[in-house]
């Protein structure tokens, strides 16, 4: 199984009530990333009144953390973390920075101007879906080159690399749960002239 995270990092800002609202998101892997995530922003904006904060760092949901930095107790990290999970995202860290106007907003208004400029954020992200994946390495000799390279254009795949020696590699990504079936189609394609070495298993994005 997979899950939708934000495809990389996303940046809005809004003006409420005279204070500036500038929210950023990120694509994180684990806690540390996420906090490495947070503390960039905040240097960044490191003159801004607060930079209360939200993340979910792990794919299962059981890694949440989140701040208000100073804004009264429940009203910026949590309205944040709330949107991130009612949008059903992991591996995803926000951060909302404010510039304070002069304008008190109330709780309710905290509240409401945290979670809308989260929402907005991710609204206009762009969504993955994480799955894991397969990487191997199929070498073939020059022959068959134009067969492997139809097959691999009409599947579900990613060709990351091609090397040109005395025989052609091609590094090829595909999806874990798919890699059985294509790597023996590929080699009933070519009726077994073709070596395939798997090289490493990792997480890709895929657009929704």
């Amino acid at each position: 199984m997979g899950y939708l995270s934000v495809g990389g990092e996303h940046t809005s800002e809004k003006v409420i009530e005279r204070s500036r609202f500038i929210t950023t998101s990120c694509h994180v892997e684990g806690e540390e990333q996420a906090r490495a995530f947070i503390a960039r922003i905040s240097g960044k904006f490191k003159d801004a009144t607060h930079n209360c904060y939200a993340y979910i760092a792990d794919s299962t949901g059981n890694a949440p953390r989140f701040s208000d930095d100073g804004e009264p107790g429940g009203t910026a990290g949590m309205p944040i973390l709330d949107v991130i999970k009612n949008k059903r995202l992991f591996c995803t860290a926000v951060v909302v920075t404010r510039y304070f106007g002069g304008i008190k907003l109330g709780a309710g208004g905290l509240v409401r101007a945290y979670s809308g400029c989260a929402a907005e954020n991710l609204d206009g992200a762009e969504k993955l879906e994480y799955l894991q994946c397969e990487e191997s390495a199929y070498t073939v000799d020059y022959g068959s080159v134009d067969i492997l390279n139809r097959y691999f254009s009409q599947n579900d795949c990613e060709v990351k690399n091609i090397e040109y020696s005395a025989e052609v590699t091609f590094t090829v990504a595909v999806k874990k749960e798919l890699a059985g079936s294509f790597n023996a189609a590929v080699f009933d394609r070519l009726n077994g002239r073709i070596k395939i070495e798997k090289l490493r298993e990792f997480e890709c994005g895929f657009k929704l």
